[in-house]
């Protein structure tokens, strides 16, 4: 276990940038010391010996950058000034690349770690633009910028007139387009920059003053950014300040990968090795934002009720039955699994116990091991040929469906929920059916209750002669007493089991089945998900959610909430209201914010069978006083103001 201290300033040491902020960069003056086209003037000024070419250029560029000249007509006059060739601009790359700001050299890494999430946004010329940022990771599809047209001859002779970038408000229309959802921030030290910022495609504007200081432009600044490490500095204090006393408790061994991206986030990380008890995590779960856990915790409604301060949860596996997910909804308390991340382990682990278990091998391998050399094909078989039995034709069974198909089985599916078969998968009409025409059968359903003993002696004795059983999903769904009888008596040939009603909270604890000592029996720790790529997949999916939840309010792919996922409004304040699927809360809502006068930009509700959610984006910030009158509603269960 590691506690982390509250808020302070080394907490700068590992914030990076949320996964849903940008950073749209101006090049020449910020990325640049320079002006590009202000250097190429001076280069091309030597050459020709003409020393007034330089001061034209350098005041075109400055009645641009104050705004006192459009953009079209700036860079017209000074290309047709300049009058340069594709050779000339060879010179310009090569001087750039020796003139970039020293605090961008200073935090390359950050820069190529976050490429992804900045964008250069330019009224210079993408022929000398992408050159230079490329070897700081920033691909050619996110630079935005002008385009010279050459002649013949290779002398330029103007730019592409239909690049919004030429002409006045370009910047603009290039935010539109990028159509980014998230925070986003504009760092520059012209008046074209700050105009992204003016039009509300963007929610802060940096005025960048390393390379020059522009008064007019710091006064319309939201702060002025003496180099780009005062840029990270300020995105990494407005997320301290979003995240400021925000907790998480991970329990159960969660890679950690997940604690990176929560720290990184700015959230405070109390983790566990192993599972808390019902008493244990009554205590925990006092003060904490984010709960995440794995199968053996038990999330039951006697902790929810003492988790006061509980927004989410995060179930690191594919079930959440190990969740009181009536009492979450009750609550208001979103939950998150990661359904898709540990398919594919789950799937390779079923094919090699299914070979194991025909080629009879368990046995024979650990007589190897004691010294016992037992070379015989008794027992032992392809898989080719045989009938493969799925339960549960979901993720999981359906990709194992389509693997087993290639190795040569027949396959055979039954699921109550209609599912459409691929390959050459055929559905079965009942679980009698599948089970009676099987040669093997791997159980792949989910851990609602109804699902208890959903194999029992009863149809575990409809099973072929010699068949082999797995169950790789989980551990009440097998009568495990009548599967050792089975085993005994001969008719089943051998099995898998994964998973049990009953397991140890951790590896200290004793483990005991009334499948140990069988022959041809395979029984693991529950491992079918633990692979190191698919712990690396949920650690960066669940938390990836989670966060999401906290700072954006979208309920996509979550198990107890109804599922919304609304654009970020620029500009706007955003509210969620969380209440009890009854008639007239909308109206209620909104006549609350009527009463107010506040403007809404964006809403969406959505109803389950149990809740209501619903996400309010409005052009103002609010009182207090709304607050507490939306609580007050009658049906409401939680209200949260984001930002």
């Amino acid at each position: 276990m590691t506690n982390f201290s509250k808020y302070s300033k080394n907490r700068f040491n590992f914030i990076k940038m949320n996964s849903n902020q940008y950073i749209i960069l101006d090049f020449d003056s910020t990325f640049v010391k320079s002006e590009s086209l202000d250097y190429l003037a001076d280069y091309i000024g030597k050459k020709r010996d003409d020393q007034s070419l330089k001061e034209q250029v350098a005041a075109l560029t400055a009645q641009g950058m104050e705004g006192n000249l459009s953009m079209e007509q700036s860079l017209q006059k000074r290309l047709k000034i300049l009058n340069a060739t594709a050779s000339e601009l060879n010179g310009l790359i090569e001087f750039l690349k020796t003139d970039i700001s020293d605090s961008v050299v200073k935090h390359k890494e950050f820069i190529r770690k976050h490429a992804g999430q900045i964008y250069i946004v330019s009224s210079g010329f993408k022929e000398f633009i992408v050159p230079i940022v490329s070897e700081y990771g920033i691909a050619e599809d996110h630079v935005y910028a002008n385009s010279f047209t050459f002649d013949f001859k290779g002398n330029i002779i103007g730019l592409d007139g239909s690049n919004p970038l030429s002409k006045d408000a370009g910047k603009i229309k290039v935010a539109e387009q990028l159509k980014l959802e998230g925070e986003i921030f504009v760092v520059g030290d012209g008046f074209t920059d700050y105009e992204i910022r003016q039009a509300g495609q963007a929610d802060y504007f940096f005025a960048y003053t390393e390379n020059v200081y522009r008064p007019n432009i710091a006064k319309l600044s939201d702060h002025v950014a003496k180099d780009f490490s005062e840029v990270i500095k300020q995105i990494q204090q407005k997320n301290a300040k979003k995240t400021l006393g925000k907790k998480v408790l991970l329990l159960e061994n969660i890679h950690p990968i997940a604690r990176e991206r929560f720290e990184q986030a700015g959230y405070e990380v109390e983790s566990y090795a192993g599972a808390l008890d019902e008493e244990e995590l009554c205590e925990k779960v006092k003060d904490v934002h984010l709960v995440g856990l794995r199968s053996k915790t038990q999330l039951t409604a006697r902790v929810l009720e003492k988790a006061r301060t509980l927004e989410a949860v995060g179930a690191f596996c594919i079930g959440t039955n190990q969740i009181d997910i009536e009492s979450c909804q009750q609550k208001g308390v979103a939950v998150f699994n990661a359904p898709y991340s540990n398919t594919r382990s789950v799937v390779e682990l079923a094919v090699a116990e299914i070979i194991l278990l025909f080629r009879n091998l368990i046995d024979p391998i650990q007589q190897m091991r004691q010294g016992v050399w037992n070379k015989t094909a008794k027992g032992s078989h392809e898989i080719r040929g045989k009938k493969l039995g799925i339960i549960g034709y979901g993720n999981i069974g359906s990709q194992l469906s389509v693997l087993a198909e290639n190795l040569g089985m027949k396959v055979y599916y039954y699921d109550i929920v209609e599912k459409l078969a691929l390959g050459n998968a055929v559905k079965c009409s009942s679980l009698y059916e599948l089970l009676s025409v099987s040669d093997v059968v791997s159980v792949h359903v989910d851990g609602r209750p109804e699902n208890k003993h959903l194999l029992n002696a009863e149809n575990l004795g409809l099973l072929k002669k010699g068949s082999i059983f797995i169950n790789l999903s989980r551990g009440h769904i097998v009568d495990l007493e009548a599967l050792a009888q089975q085993i005994r008596e001969g008719r089943i040939a051998g099995c898998a089991v994964d998973v049990f009603p009953t397991e140890p909270k951790d590896n200290n604890e004793p483990f005991d089945s009334p499948l140990t000592g069988l022959p041809n029996t395979i029984i693991t720790s529950h491992i079918g998900g633990s692979t190191l790529e698919a712990q690396e997949n949920i650690a960066n999916y669940v938390p990836s959610k989670l966060i999401d939840y906290l700072e954006t309010g979208s309920t996509a792919n979550n198990v107890s909430l109804p599922e919304i996922q609304l654009s970020k409004f620029n500009n706007a304040h955003r509210l969620i209201h969380i209440h009890e699927n009854k008639s007239g809360m909308l109206a209620a809502v909104n006549e609350i914010l009527a009463k107010h006068q506040i403007n809404i930009l964006g809403q969406f509700l959505k109803t389950n069978e149990k809740v209501g959610y619903m996400i309010t984006s409005v052009d103002k910030a609010y009182h207090p006083a709304v607050i507490e009158e939306l609580e007050k509603i009658e049906g409401t269960i939680r209200v949260r103001i984001l930002y």
